[in-house]
């Protein structure tokens, strides 16, 4: 004689495994898109970032080659221009290296990355 005296298999704990498992389901695929969301956003921004600096990169660029043929022409040398833009560029490095505190882009750097993460993070009061 076989008692099946299983009180674990009842419709009520069935409908709560199910609904429980669902939940579950729910939230991990919440999870997966809030993620799949902040990534192409950060994408995003990367892209559009990279595209400023190429630009602005090749803005300096032609702007300094600009710069030094008119120095040339001004000073009729073929030389003494680009030498004055670069004796600029060498001065201006000098400038950020002894003079700029390394704190100061670190406390830039926190405050752009802190607004950017926590900007759209809905769990904030």
């Amino acid at each position: 004689m076989v008692l099946d005296d299983d009180n674990s298999k009842t419709p009520r704990n069935d409908s709560l495994i199910g609904n429980l498992t669902g939940y579950l389901d729910t939230r991990i695929d919440l999870v997966r898109l809030e993620i799949q969301e902040k990534v192409s956003t950060m994408l995003v921004g990367t892209i559009h970032g990279a595209t400023l600096a190429i630009l602005g990169l090749m803005f300096v660029i032609f702007l300094s080659i600009f710069a030094g043929l008119a120095l040339n022409s001004a000073l009729d040398s073929t030389f003494w221009g680009f030498g004055i833009v670069a004796g600029f560029y060498l001065l201006l490095l000098v400038l950020v290296l002894i003079g700029v505190d390394k704190t100061a882009f670190q406390g830039l750097a926190t405050k752009l990355l802190k607004d950017k993460i926590y900007k759209s993070d809905k769990r904030q009061a």
